[in-house]
């Protein structure tokens, strides 16, 4: 029988809804996030496919900017494929005490994502990235120390489903892509020149709000925009870079609702559930993860949606159309840390 998460204490406020965001603002956000174009004039060709000029274009997505809707323009970097090791871990905290290791652990530069989460003892969920000659574990333990957690659990990826965030604005829908790397080199590391990380440095950074913005990056990297297009598109076809695209923060676009859920799947299942779970365009992320005494549940698939009320719905959904009706939904009610882990700094 479904476990279902105790209500959410956050509420929703006027802020997390942009009011000014028409028809034109949304269609310019689902072709940003998708595949930002790589072009000499990027926003007059994101202009020619909505019906705008160039200069509404930059000043629509300047607007979403301001308001924090776009988070960042840049590349999507796989981190194992960088050589980095990563893991999401979960910490356990007496509540008063939950805020303050929150905001230590933020300092760590390898932490991304830090959630507040509610509906079991772990209470705190965040992602950890660290390059090759440092210890996920030695790392999360000092942490876990330093912050006097009661508990905590590793739980690095055992296999992929699926990972690719995207959001149908103009329907309000989920949009999620299906990027699954191949299992059997996943976690095999891409070497990269000292050339090829000084492009990976560059090309992480958000992008500028010019009408040419490739040029100043091709420029300081010593490349024409065709050279320095070309090795992006071989970053792409080497799963280095998952796509060149914009992130967007996913309440204020509207998608005010995120549910991480956790199934607890037999062991023969385990990979006919978790192409089921990733096949809804509402999952945006899907992995297989360790279990352990405490920690039964092996597979974990993020639903963001326009409500509490659909995630419940979508749940509901991928019970049935996995026969697992073991699962908890985590909500977020705090959003501590959502960045992007700046490589080789």
């Amino acid at each position: 029988m479904a476990k279902q998460s105790a209500p959410s204490n956050v509420t929703t406020t006027t802020k997390d809804n942009p009011s000014d965001m028409d028809l034109l603002d949304k269609q310019i956000l689902n072709v940003i996030q998708t595949a930002f174009p790589m072009a000499e004039r990027p926003y007059q060709a994101i202009a020619d496919e909505i019906g705008l000029t160039e200069a509404e274009t930059i000043e629509r997505i300047r607007r979403l900017r301001r308001e924090n809707v776009v988070r960042q323009i840049s590349g999507i970097f796989d981190t194992r494929r960088l050589g980095y090791k990563t893991s999401l871990i979960a910490f356990t905290y007496p509540e008063d005490k939950l805020h303050k290791a929150a905001l230590y652990i933020n300092k760590h530069p390898g932490v991304s994502h830090n959630y507040a989460r509610i509906g079991h003892k772990f209470n705190l969920w965040f992602t950890l990235a660290v390059p090759p000659y440092e210890s996920l574990e030695e790392t999360a333990a000092d942490m876990a120390e330093k912050t006097n957690a009661l508990a905590w659990r590793l739980l690095p990826t055992i296999r992929f489903f699926k990972i690719g965030v995207n959001f149908d604005m103009v329907n309000e829908e989920g949009n999620a892509a299906n990027y699954a790397p191949d299992n059997e080199t996943w976690n095999k590391v891409e070497e990269l020149t000292d050339f090829e990380i000084q492009v990976v440095k560059e090309v992480q950074e958000d992008l500028l709000l010019d009408e040419q913005p490739f040029d100043s990056m091709a420029e300081r990297l010593g490349l024409s925009l065709e050279e320095m297009f070309s090795i992006l598109q071989g970053f792409e076809k080497r799963g280095v870079m998952r796509r060149y695209s914009a992130v967007l923060h996913h309440r204020k676009a509207g998608f005010r609702s995120n549910a991480m859920t956790v199934w607890n799947v037999p062991e023969e299942r385990k990979a006919e559930a978790g192409k089921a779970l990733a096949e809804s365009k509402w999952v945006s992320h899907c992995y297989e993860r360790p279990i352990f005494p405490d920690w039964p549940y092996s597979h974990f698939a993020m639903i963001h949606a326009t409500s509490r009320e659909r995630c419940e719905e979508v749940a509901k959904e991928l019970a049935a159309a996995t026969g697992v009706d073991d699962y908890l939904l985590l909500y977020s009610t705090r959003e501590y840390k959502k960045t992007r882990v700046r490589y080789f700094v």
